[in-house]
């Protein structure tokens, strides 16, 4: 294998980056900008602009001991994250690098696929190994900085040319187009894990800030009894409203919640787009706006202030975790626990989550909420979701290679999973009639985002909230309320078609417990406005 320099292994590399690694983001590139006589300029130049950058990066990055590393690491992330684009039309953004991070074992399996390997093979490993093996030479030092010195100033400046070359076309695609850089593969991602590091370097030591250390419990004055009360909470993943036959889906998709007392909120949005930042944010004090991570792990959530208030709180999940809502509270994991998971046959349905709630609630005569964290219709694998028994809607999607169905084959697999919620919340509204007679029972159900299902050639969700589709923000929500729950239910019902989101989740939870604290704003609580 011949040698070569450093310089050309850069150049070589970064060829290579544009021409295999950037498929979708120049596919998206050619929707706004068609190839025509009046772009074909425009995109030869683009690609020359994202090779120079790769360049110029790669060449303030790399010296003699970690150029070959930077690249092999970069060809095999770049290669998945490629496979992923390309299949569910994502972007590496920083909030997808937090959902990626905090991906359990059992959904990473769901993701994976032929197609993904191959992906990793040829583009990704093979090239990788190339790399590996091919032999470089290295000059001295001082000669090596000066190479590499000029190579970066060549670069930089064939950048500034073409920006000065196009500037019109240039200034349309970064003032009207801003989404379009988020495909660029893998300075994107690149960019986003390094930012996503230093936050989380810069915010180890940062005190916890404990909000509602004022909060008590109150008599309500319409409270004539001193019942208890019983609030299960169910965070749902992933279902989207449109989806939902309370809200005027065409398919029959809540056959038994139809048949209960339930108030359907048919305008609810999520916090985010992904789990990572919608749980710990519809929990949390802090509205869609104003919220980021870092504030929301370092904050009391809405159960902590319950808590504090005398309130039993347990968080049980069917899911990867609670995202650190629950880190100081009591909690189960149906995905982790030995002993539970010896519940389950092969995957575990939500509706373990009901076994055993009978004891932790006869524990103890205090008022007690439950949170049950769904498995839901977390995708791709919608057909995993639910039993043979609710394979109502067919033909189904029976791959988590979306791209390769038919619309029509995955909104069947989505809608099965749906089905199966509809089947668990009854279950859950079921189990809580059962005390009626001695507590005030009621059920909240909010779902953390909403689903892509290849409208626009989009999948799953994630994308940054800006740009993401109604589709991934606009979530199923609805409550149930015992017969005798200190409310106004009708009242309720008048207004539950008004557009709510998971920034009135905190108030409405701490209202439905009668928890008095200067943190709860009466305005945002759905249950007393």
């Amino acid at each position: 294998m011949r040698t070569i320099t450093t310089q050309r292994l850069i150049i070589l590399t970064s060829i290579f980056t544009v021409l295999f690694y950037n498929v979708s983001f120049f596919e998206h590139v050619i929707e706004i900008f068609p190839l025509n006589a009046g772009n074909i300029a425009f995109l030869i130049s683009l690609a020359l602009l994202l090779y120079a950058l790769i360049v110029v990066l790669l060449g303030i990055l790399s010296s003699k001991y970690i150029l070959k590393p930077i690249i092999i690491v970069s060809f095999i992330s770049a290669s998945a994250i490629a496979y992923f684009m390309q299949s569910y039309n994502i972007v590496m953004d920083r909030t997808m690098i937090e959902n990626i991070l905090q991906t359990n074992m059992n959904e990473s399996m769901d993701l994976m696929s032929v197609k993904l390997l191959i992906y990793l093979a040829f583009l990704g490993f093979l090239p990788a190994f190339i790399v590996y093996k091919v032999p470089v030479s290295y000059k001295s030092f001082k000669k090596e900085t000066i190479h590499r010195f000029t190579l970066i100033i060549i670069h930089f400046l064939l950048m500034v040319l073409l920006l000065a070359s196009f500037y019109t076309h240039y200034s349309t695609f970064f003032r009207e187009h801003k989404v379009l850089r988020f495909y660029t593969n893998p300075v994107t991602a690149i960019y986003s894990l390094v930012a996503y590091t230093h936050r989380q370097f810069r915010d180890t030591n940062i005190p916890m800030k404990k909000i509602g250390m004022d909060a008590i419990q109150i008599q309500n004055k319409s409270e004539s009894d001193t019942k208890r009360k019983i609030v299960i909470m169910v965070v749902g993943e992933a279902a989207r409203a449109d989806h939902f036959s309370l809200n005027g889906y065409k398919r029959e998709t809540n056959p038994l919640l139809k048949q209960e007392e339930i108030i359907n909120f048919s305008e609810m949005y999520s916090c985010g787009t992904t789990t990572a930042i919608s749980v710990p944010c519809m929990f949390s004090i802090y509205d869609r706006k104003s919220y980021n991570s870092t504030k929301g792990y370092n904050t009391y959530s809405v159960l902590d202030v319950l808590s504090q208030a005398g309130v039993e709180v347990l968080w049980r999940e069917n899911n990867s975790d609670s995202k650190g809502v629950a880190v100081r509270l009591p909690r189960e994991n149906y995905q982790k626990s030995k002993r539970l998971r010896e519940m389950c046959k092969g995957e575990c349905r939500d509706v373990v989550m009901i076994d055993g709630l009978d004891k932790v609630i006869e524990k103890n005569d205090k008022d007690i909420i439950i949170v049950l964290h769904q498995l839901g219709n977390h995708g791709p694998a919608y057909f995993k979701r639910y039993p043979e028994e609710f394979k109502k809607f067919t033909p189904v999607c029976e791959t988590n290679q979306l791209e390769t169905c038919s619309q029509e084959e995955i909104a069947n697999a989505y809608d099965n999973a749906l089905l199966y919620t509809d089947y668990f919340l009854h279950n859950v509204i079921n189990f809580l009639k059962q005390y009626e007679k001695d507590a005030h029972t009621a059920m909240v159900y909010v779902s953390d985002h909403g689903e892509s299902l290849g409208e626009n050639g989009f999948y799953l969700h994630g994308l940054p909230y800006f740009i993401a589709p109604d589709h991934q923000k606009h979530v199923g929500a609805l409550m149930w309320f015992g017969k005798d729950y200190p409310l106004d239910k009708e009242e309720i019902k008048s207004r539950a078609d008004n557009e709510y989101s998971h920034d009135n989740l905190f108030s409405t939870l701490l209202g439905l417990f009668n928890v008095q604290t200067k943190v709860y704003e009466k305005e945002m609580d759905i249950l007393s406005q």
